[in-house]
């Protein structure tokens, strides 16, 4: 089995999962789709690089300077998951190496930061970088997908996608980057979710033409973690609407929302496109299932099929057994290694001209709230 040799920038939660995805790379089916080994890691905090230390036997580097683990041979490619105000030194950094990068989202803090990582990518067209993204590996997304595709929604009716949190409805929860503009961005939760609910319609051709848009910040301080409070400068929910054509020329509505303020919600993504012949919908609350409608003339029923554990790229994991977020983790992965070994899959990762068009979408969303109108894109 080819390795592709990895570091890692940021040793944080989604750095550990992504150890945990390759530690179960023998559950694929395919015996030829790249091993991401993690030979090297870089974190400024000395806890996080001892956990893959102990963790990972594959580890034999680790660094508090991502400088030095970009200069090192036994490095092909790189996953860098850092906050969004070191995005565009960090990911400049690895293009101009010449790493393959899997990078975090939103790609830039803004819209400069992003055209300067994009800039960077021109200068060096031969690296090849993609922007994580995990949900559309989900099977019952992928159906989706391919229905859609197909042309089996016929004439678009209207495309809903959110993603979903609760966890800052707890008043209580210290401040953390997400919360602060100079760290996390003004686009505050839709830089930090945004991407994950433009992944499938930016794909499948649906490209919005204009933005109105509502930004909402419901909680102005929070404890500070040194018995104070601080300031909460960024937004916790917004809510997308945009005048959008397919690949048809055909205008639909699309709404796109990104909340940390949502009762209930603890890792909600969803999508949902409804044509003029058929809706399908999928959500992470009932992972499994898929929901299409059937026709008879005037009346249409919801129906509801289990799909199991069927991903894009199969595993031993038998069948009947359930679909998660690792799961998923590990297919975006997978995904990876195999576009850059040069294959083709059935649903890439999002690109980095894809990152323009969000970051485009982005600050026209900010601009058409703060001046209360819509926004040409």
């Amino acid at each position: 089995m080819k390795k592709i040799r990895f570091g890692i920038i940021g040793c944080g939660m989604m750095a550990r999962e992504f150890a945990g995805a390759a530690a179960r790379w023998g559950q694929f089916v395919r015996d030829d789709i790249p091993y991401p080994e993690i030979v090297a890691v870089c974190s400024r905090s000395e806890k996080s690089r001892a956990w893959f230390i102990k963790n990972v036997s594959t580890v034999t580097y680790e660094t508090p300077d991502y400088h030095e683990l970009l200069n090192r041979e036994d490095v092909d490619a790189v996953y860098i998951a850092l906050p969004h105000d070191l995005h565009e030194e960090a990911y400049v950094a690895c293009i101009r190496a010449g790493k393959a990068m899997l990078g975090e989202k939103p790609f830039g803090i803004d819209q400069a930061a992003n055209t300067a990582i994009l800039d960077a990518l021109t200068a060096h067209p031969d690296v090849f970088v993609r922007c994580s993204s995990e949900f559309p590996y989900y099977p019952a997304a992928q159906t989706l997908i391919q229905w859609a595709r197909e042309g089996r929604m016929g004439r678009l009716i209207e495309v809903n996608a959110a993603f979903e949190h609760a966890s800052d409805l707890d008043l209580n929860k210290p401040i953390n980057w997400k919360r602060r503009v100079a760290t996390c961005g003004k686009y505050g939760c839709l830089g930090d979710l945004g991407i994950h609910t433009q992944h499938i319609p930016f794909r499948l051709g649906y490209l919005p033409q204009s933005v109105y848009a509502i930004f909402s910040n419901l909680v102005s301080s929070r404890p500070d973690g040194h018995g104070g409070t601080a300031p909460c400068e960024t937004y916790e929910n917004a809510v997308l609407l945009c005048r959008t054509k397919d690949q048809n020329g055909d205008e639909f509505p699309m709404r796109l929302e990104t909340k940390r303020m949502s009762p209930g919600s603890t890792n909600k993504w969803s999508i949902a496109i409804t044509g003029m012949q058929c809706a399908a919908r999928f959500s992470t609350d009932d992972p499994g299932a898929f929901w299409y409608t059937e026709s008879w003339g005037k009346e249409q029923a919801w129906c509801r099929v289990n799909l199991g554990f069927k991903p894009m790229l199969p595993t031993v994991t038998g069948g009947i057994f359930e679909f998660g977020f690792c799961d998923a983790m590990q297919q975006m992965i997978a995904a990876f290694c195999l576009e850059y070994a040069g294959e083709q899959v059935a649903f890439g990762l999002f690109t980095p001209e894809e990152t323009r068009l969000s970051h485009a979408l982005c600050t026209a969303a900010l601009k058409a709230y703060e001046e209360q109108t819509v926004i040409a894109l």
